[in-house]
């Protein structure tokens, strides 16, 4: 998420500013929420209020990381992936304001490293193919499988949940792609392209010039992308409109796992994510497969609806009026079609 969650950068992202991500100390390793904990099953291991820590393997140690199950079904059962990486859960809650009702099950999820798991100082651990593994391994503990498993992957989440499709594909009877692209290096280019034109010319040669000098903590930096970015491809609402779990996602980042994974930048990635593409493996994903874009998305919804149609099994959502959190700024298109992909898959699946 950069500030956009993503990443959206420019892209999406991206979900917090640079600001915010290098002005923010880091979390204590597996501090989580300040929160009293709810009384825990001892049999199942599950909190009263549905929260479950699970057990992570890593060639650093096991840690462990934050699920929370809201709603109950016993054929569609979602798994959200965040943004970042670093980012959390929170600002996907809205998504369990929704799909519950519908019948849908959910698992709220922190990464290893986000905020309410582990954050190991260990940036060796920071890489695609040690999440997968972990999302495999979050998976196996909570039961998920191809009668039921649905993988949601927002931004970052979305390259979390690709990657995790074409090692484990066999796993999962849906997947959903949401507000992110199959490839950085094209990210890059719209962000360069498309997005920074559309900028003040004297506000992004100031910008840039902030970005040269690396002098990220400047207050100025946040401040021209807050009112020449973000409200325009992050979140489309003046900032004190902003949902609280928007907030507390921004509050809560580790910096040290999404400059390391994304880039301190916010109109492009430079990270270890910098060379990410996978436009040419689509087809191998088999999963009936829902991606997900919006007309203002730090993301280019052409290329998403591109995707969809790589996909032996797959199908667009435009949200019109969206930005990077649709979910947010263009919520009744965004979880209609997410429900329904979720039960007519299901349908098919019954018949």
């Amino acid at each position: 998420m950069k500030v956009a969650l993503i990443c959206s950068g420019a892209r999406g992202i991206r979900l917090l500013t640079i600001l915010i991500l290098l002005v923010l100390p880091a979390c204590s390793p597996g501090t989580g929420s300040t929160d009293a904990p709810a009384p825990v099953d001892l049999q199942s291991g599950v909190a009263d209020d549905g929260v479950r820590m699970i057990p992570v393997e890593t060639p650093m140690g096991t840690f462990q990381v934050w699920t929370r199950r809201v709603g109950e079904s016993p054929t569609m059962k979602v798994l959200l992936l965040h943004g970042g990486p670093g980012v959390t859960h929170e600002y996907l809650e809205a998504l369990a304001d929704f799909l519950p009702a519908a019948g849908i099950e959910i698992y709220l999820y922190d990464q290893l490293g986000s905020y309410s798991s582990d954050q190991p100082d260990e940036p060796d651990l920071w890489q695609i193919p040690r999440f997968v593994d972990e999302v495999e391994q979050v998976r196996h503990a909570l039961g998920l499988g191809p009668d039921n498993f649905y993988l949601y992957g927002h931004s970052w989440g979305g390259i979390l949940a690709m990657e995790y499709a074409f090692a484990h594909g066999d796993n999962l009877k849906g997947l959903i792609v949401s507000n992110m692209m199959a490839s950085i290096p094209l990210y890059n280019r719209y962000a360069e392209d498309v997005l920074m034109p559309q900028m003040i010319p004297e506000v992004l040669a100031e910008i840039k010039a902030i970005e040269a000098a690396e002098d990220y903590a400047n207050p100025r930096y946040m401040e021209l992308l807050m009112e020449h970015h973000y409200v325009h491809h992050f979140l489309r609402k003046p900032t004190d409109q902003w949902p609280d779990g928007v907030n507390r996602a921004f509050e809560h980042i580790n910096p040290n796992v999404y400059v390391l994974m994304q880039g301190p930048s916010e109109l492009g990635a430079s990270g270890r994510l910098l060379e990410w593409d996978r436009t040419g493996d689509l087809s191998q994903i088999e999963a009936p497969t829902l991606v997900i874009g919006a007309t203002y998305d730090t993301m280019d919804p052409e290329h998403m609806e591109w995707m969809a149609n790589e996909f032996p099994n797959g199908r667009f959502l435009l949200c019109p009026n969206g930005s990077h959190v649709a979910h947010y700024d263009d919520q009744e298109i965004y979880m209609e079609g997410l429900i329904r992909f979720i039960q007519e898959v299901d349908e098919q699946d019954v018949r």
